[in-house]
């Protein structure tokens, strides 16, 4: 079956490829990183590349986007510290998860750009790596390459397997195209106890079903992993240690603007309150500090130097801090969950200690956010208002801000651990 699925599947991928185009190439004119290394994309390399890529023991990990990365490099970590001849190729998807792959580059960690999954490119790229297994994080499994790397004999898993109800409805509608793809891994770890009755009802062997908790939401794994304190950043620019803070934390399009109304009516009642905002996108910096001047805000820019007294904003254009700066909040706002869908990390600004309100939009995070709504871990807001009235309450009720954590930390329990329960299962059953 999966012979016949690939056959359909690579005669309609050069069209849905034309089609995609005109879109892919603005996304590259507007952010111009999308251009960074482009040929990798394409399975092209550079002679140093391809001898670190190329030979034996290598294992390939593919994470997405940031915080696919982050999970991966945890992983990587740690098999390399119980197997240290291993070496590791990791693939992602775009420029903010590369930047941060490659902070983290060595002798035996050398990130690439994912390459397209077309048959051609895919071909020759498993060929040339040769891994010795595939390691797919949360959610992209990409049938050319999966199948590639099944054709030399290597097994495959995913971890911390996410499964949006959005994508649920699309996979059950094709499920004789998708169960055969996904039935080639040989592990799928999947974060909560019902995850296993959705993959089973889309055609997966129960056998290959493993529950391991997320590891993004283990607590236990980001208590131990070292954050920068910036409280002395913000003091230096005057803001207090008691000054209370607002932080948005990955951002998109149009939450800034919403965020620094909100700011400024606040201020009325709490006139030293400091707001920082964090972008999803950083290329977007730029853009965000016209509109917040705009707004009639001072802005300071993370990676400018700022010699006019204390700012109203801080914009932070970096990326891999935003875990610290969830530490230097009093309440913090969710991006990608009021004017985008799919919604960010709720779990992290909890394990910082921070209480989090977010839009009604937080689709890839579903169940813990229900189980957050429900236990009374967080708040949901659906305008400019709500937030206001939400922000205003939490900074008015220390207690309340600490009820809310202490709600929320509950709820992440089950997760702890999962990383540890995850390397278990990739060490018996992939790596052996």
């Amino acid at each position: 079956m999966i012979r016949v699925v690939r056959f359909f599947y690579n005669l309609l991928f050069p069209i849905v490829l034309l089609l995609l185009l005109p879109g892919f190439l603005i996304r590259m004119t507007r952010r111009g990183s999308y251009r960074h290394k482009f040929g990798q994309r394409l399975g092209i390399y550079s002679a140093g590349v391809r001898e670190k890529i190329a030979g034996t023991n290598r294992v390939w990990v593919h994470a997405v986007s940031v915080g696919e990365v982050n999970i991966a490099l945890k992983l990587i970590q740690s098999m390399r510290e119980a197997n240290p001849e291993l070496g590791f190729v990791l693939s992602t998807t775009t420029s903010t998860g590369f930047k941060l792959a490659v902070s983290r580059k060595s002798a035996w960690l050398e990130p690439i750009y994912n390459p397209l999954d077309f048959y051609p490119v895919a071909r020759r790229v498993v060929r040339l790596i040769r891994p010795r297994c595939l390691i797919l994080v949360e959610a992209e499994v990409w049938p050319n390459i999966l199948s590639e790397v099944r054709r030399l004999g290597a097994k495959a898993a995913l971890v911390n397997a996410r499964l949006s109800p959005r994508s649920e409805k699309r996979y059950r509608a094709a499920r004789w195209i998708t169960a055969p793809v996904f039935n080639q891994l040989n592990l799928l770890c999947l974060q909560e106890p019902r995850d296993i009755h959705r993959w089973k009802s889309l055609g997966l062997d129960p056998a290959k079903l493993v529950l391991t908790g997320s590891i993004k939401f283990d607590d236990s794994a980001a208590a131990s992993r070292p954050v920068r304190d910036f409280r002395p950043v913000l003091e230096a620019i005057g803001v207090s240690e008691d000054a209370p803070v607002l932080l948005g934390g990955s951002t998109f399009e149009g939450e800034e603007v919403i965020l620094a109304e909100v700011y400024k009516k606040l201020c009325q009642s709490h006139p030293d309150l400091f707001l920082i905002l964090v972008p999803r996108h950083h290329e977007r910096a730029e853009s965000v500090s016209r509109q917040l001047e705009q707004a009639g805000l001072t802005v300071m820019r993370r990676t400018k130097p700022f010699s006019e007294g204390r700012p109203d904003v801080l914009l932070v254009d970096t990326t891999g801090e935003l875990a610290g700066w969830y530490r230097c909040a009093t309440v913090v706002f969710v991006g990608k969950s009021l004017c985008a869908k799919g919604g960010q990390n709720p779990a992290e600004p909890v394990t910082a200690g921070a209480p989090v309100i977010f839009g009604p939009h937080m689709q890839n995070f579903s169940t813990l956010v229900r189980a957050f709504l429900e236990e009374d871990g967080a708040i949901e807001v659906h305008d400019a208002n709500e937030i206001r009235n939400a922000v205003g309450i939490l900074l008015a009720k220390p207690d309340r801000c600490t009820a809310m954590v202490a709600n929320a930390a509950k709820c992440l329990e089950i997760h702890r651990g999962a990383t540890q329960r995850t390397l278990d299962q990739l060490e018996s059953q992939i790596l052996s």
